[in-house]
């Protein structure tokens, strides 16, 4: 068994970033951020990123990305007021799916409080069956690619 504590993530290692004020309501009873609020901060930087870089149309797309798998492991606790930052990348980008990689820092830490991965399958918004990533979705996470 090792003894060596794993490495935490830095902000060097992700490509994109998005600043989140936390919020008062977003203390819980243990007076920090409640662990179901870092995945609101994994999916609002996920779609922010996609939203601005124009390859998600929430309302009209023909392609939409299904979260299918999500994980999300603390090594510090947030409580308001602390601002947060969420660090995107792109690990693996397959035929229709892609794993994104998520690290969230407080305030100006250069190490992250908590990382995880969120995989989505793009999808055909109608039928709901896989569908290969469309190629300006794909020029979009290609940027984000470590």
């Amino acid at each position: 068994m090792s003894t060596t504590a794993p490495q935490l993530p830095s902000r060097a290692e992700y490509r994109h970033f998005l600043p989140i004020q936390t919020r008062w309501m977003d203390n819980d009873a243990y007076g920090h951020v409640n662990n179901v609020i870092y995945y609101a901060y994994f999916d609002t930087v996920v779609n922010e990123y996609l939203i601005r870089a124009g390859v998600l149309d929430i309302h009209g797309g023909d392609v939409i990305g299904l979260v299918v798998e999500t994980t999300c492991r603390f090594h510090a606790s947030l409580s308001f007021p602390d601002m947060v930052t969420a660090g995107l990348r792109v690990a693996r980008l397959g035929n229709s799916s892609v794993r994104y990689d998520i690290a969230i820092f407080r305030n100006d830490d250069e190490q992250a409080v908590a990382d995880g991965h969120f995989i989505h399958v793009y999808v055909d918004a109608a039928t709901r069956r896989p569908t290969p990533i469309p190629a300006a979705l794909r020029a979009a996470l290609e940027h984000l690619a470590i």
